[in-house]
């Protein structure tokens, strides 16, 4: 059974927290009527006025001690609060419906008022992730309304490394209806791909450079490509569909590069298609040394900085890969540099890309476009945006 607990934060915090940022961290709390338990529901009160201003839930096992899922006012928080939130994150969502594709991600954490959830739906299956067991006591409340909206015939949790330590919960648990395979064809933009909702990484698929795969796909006809970082070739397979003459998809794992092999043979193309496997600096250096070049290179690496400390060893892996990015396109090819770390902000990837360009001579290198997130990845505050995407036309 729940509780409802009453915090004031420090003003600092509560400033924060009243320009819409949902984090609180335990040392911000200044005063608390008595210590909750995980999933408590919690009411944050102004200092001058002692009136409501957010409601959050409570999390014992995070330094981010309460995780806020309401702004501006008190809320009393029931199956239709959460129903309200639902509905507006799926109208947000529902232009890509008619976009032939189907698979999109429904509940994105905070920036949907959801922090430490994701839904991402696949055809006819959800994946709802947790990273927080803050959840579990509404889940009954939240899984109705998904199901509805989505349409889905089974939805399954995954829980994240953390939780699976916390928790009698399973991974893999069937919330809803019935998994017939943890396999699933879904498609974007009428090109199709196949996740395992149970085993891939994270939810089972990187959704957030729909917007960016769409685009190679658009300029590959009759090109070569090189897709970086390939993961399951959603940047490959897309080229190929595309029209590209010969795609290179280059990736550690040799699994991920079998699953990207399957997913083009999902689609119809006439390119080759080749796979290479093991680590991304090495290879590249040594394609740049053969003098191999491509139409159109794609580079985009997981995340280098997980943590502040790790920021100045992350810059010189982006400079890195934009030198090999930059050796390895042909003269008015396209470098696409892409990151998915929160931490390096977008001017700060800009100027590395500038510095490093002036470095190696190639001062015309134009750029053509800047993208981040597609709809479903909205942005609700600072820390929420983490994809970059720069496109470079090559000049040498």
């Amino acid at each position: 059974m729940t509780k409802i607990i009453a915090v004031k934060l420090k003003p600092s915090a509560e400033r924060l927290v009243k320009k819409g940022h949902p984090w609180v961290f335990s040392d911000s709390i200044q005063k608390i009527n008595f210590d909750g338990n995980t999933g408590d529901i919690v009411v944050l009160f102004d200092h001058r006025k002692n009136k409501p201003y957010a409601v959050g839930l409570f999390d014992i096992d995070s330094p981010i001690r309460i995780k806020v899922i309401h702004h501006n006012s008190g809320v009393k928080v029931n199956q239709d609060f959460f129903e309200l939130k639902i509905n507006k994150a799926f109208v947000i969502r529902k232009p890509l419906l008619g976009t032939n594709t189907n698979a999109y991600r429904f509940i994105f954490g905070e920036n949907d008022g959801f922090p430490g959830m994701i839904i991402d739906v696949y055809n006819n299956v959800g994946v709802l992730k947790l990273y927080s067991a803050i959840w579990f006591p509404y889940l009954e409340m939240i899984i109705p309304k998904v199901v509805e909206l989505s349409r889905v015939g089974a939805l399954v949790l995954r829980l994240s490394r953390n939780l699976q330590n916390q928790t009698t919960r399973q991974e893999g648990e069937v919330l809803f209806g019935e998994l017939k395979s943890s396999e699933v064809i879904f498609k974007e933009y009428g090109v199709q791909f196949k996740v395992d909702v149970l085993l891939g990484h994270k939810t089972g698929f990187f959704l957030d450079h729909r917007a960016n795969r769409h685009k190679i796909g658009q300029l590959a006809k009759g090109k070569t490509v090189l897709d970086v970082f390939s993961y399951a070739g959603g940047f490959s397979v897309h080229a190929l569909v595309g029209g590209a003459k010969e795609v290179t998809s280059l990736d550690f794992s040799k699994q991920a590069l079998e699953l990207a092999l399957e997913n083009s043979k999902l689609n119809e193309h006439i390119g080759k298609h080749t796979v290479i496997d093991g680590d991304a600096f090495l290879l590249l250096e040594e394609m740049k040394n053969q003098g191999k070049e491509f139409d159109i290179v794609v580079i985009d690496p997981p995340s280098f900085a997980n943590s502040q400390r790790q920021r100045s060893v992350a810059k010189k892996k982006y400079a890195q890969l934009a030198e090999l990015g930059i050796g390895l396109t042909k003269n008015e090819g396209i470098l696409l540099l892409a990151s998915c770390s929160s931490r390096i902000t977008a001017d700060e990837l800009r100027q590395i890309h500038v510095e490093e360009f002036h470095r190696l001579g190639v001062v015309n290198c134009e750029l053509l476009e800047f993208m981040q997130h597609d709809i479903d990845h909205p942005i609700g505050f600072e820390e929420g945006v983490y994809l970059k995407s720069f496109y470079y036309r090559v000049f040498k």
